[in-house]
């Protein structure tokens, strides 16, 4: 399965609840017909991927967006 870049490793601190955050990285990535937001600590273990609905095309101010909220999911879990 090819895959292609629509956004290279991007380093991220993200704001959680209650003035907390987390240092991560995640980049954005086409696999055949699917796009993913991969993220992982700053120390390479993967934290989550998530699909991307189809037809969504977002700009780099919403991939961090949906980071926030990814990682106050996944954390919570």
């Amino acid at each position: 399965m090819a895959e292609s870049t629509i956004q290279d490793w991007t380093d991220s601190q993200v704001l959680l609840k209650f003035d907390n955050h987390r240092n991560v990285r995640y980049r954005v990535y086409r696999a055949a017909d699917t796009v993913y937001q991969e993220i992982r600590d700053m120390d390479g273990s993967l934290l989550h991927i998530l699909e991307i609905p189809e037809g969504v095309k977002l700009e780099r101010p919403s991939y961090e967006v949906m980071l926030r909220y990814v990682l106050l999911d996944v954390l919570a879990a």
